[in-house]
């Protein structure tokens, strides 16, 4: 006696005669081998007769007991070939808020490349007066301005924000101090 198995499969032609038939384009089929608790995917294109595309999905899943096996559970749907409007709507959103983040990155990144540059110049020039920092801490009041601004929108995180200003600082205090127009304190200040 040869011991018949039954197969978690389902067969094509049950399938097809529950599903309408495509008119339009040809149908296909994508099957995968099946574990006792595997699923099975089904996606067949059609073309409604009102000219709308969309796709039939079939899922199958199956699951083995010790001593019995439960049958198959296939849930059908028709999907339509056109996106939501709000899919439309988020893509316009998201192009707008990246050419304006953009902006405005480009804006803080001009602004501290002409803080550098005057503090380069600065630097090289052989007689500069201490009232020359004044104009380049207006520049630097100019570019945490943009910083802050860039962070506050969330174009840029605020660490990064902070890290930036820091550096704006950091430079500025460099060519203060080998000037001579600042001197850090030697000894730090007791608490009291």
């Amino acid at each position: 006696m040869a011991a018949t198995s039954i197969s978690p499969l389902f067969s094509l032609s049950s399938l097809s005669a529950s599903l309408p038939s495509p008119t339009r384009l040809p149908i296909s089929l994508s099957l995968r081998a099946l574990s006792p608790r595997a699923r099975l995917s089904v996606s067949l294109p059609f073309a409604s007769p009102l000219g709308g595309y969309g796709t039939w999905a079939a899922t199958s899943t199956s699951s083995a007991g010790k001593l019995r096996r439960r049958g198959l559970e296939v849930v059908c749907e028709a999907t339509t070939g056109r996106r939501p409007d709000s899919v439309a709507k988020r893509e316009r959103q998201n192009e707008k808020h990246r050419i304006r983040n953009h902006a405005r990155k480009a804006e803080m990144r001009t602004r501290m490349k002409k803080v550098f540059r005057a503090l380069e110049k600065l630097r090289k020039k052989a007689d500069a007066q201490p009232e020359e920092i004044i104009e380049i801490e207006k520049m630097i009041s100019e570019a945490y301005k943009a910083i802050d601004k860039t962070v506050q929108v969330g174009a840029l995180h605020r660490n990064t924000g902070n890290h930036r200003k820091s550096r704006l600082a950091r430079r500025k205090k460099a060519i203060e101090i080998l000037r001579g127009w600042y001197v850090p304190n030697a000894e730090p200040v007791a608490a009291a």
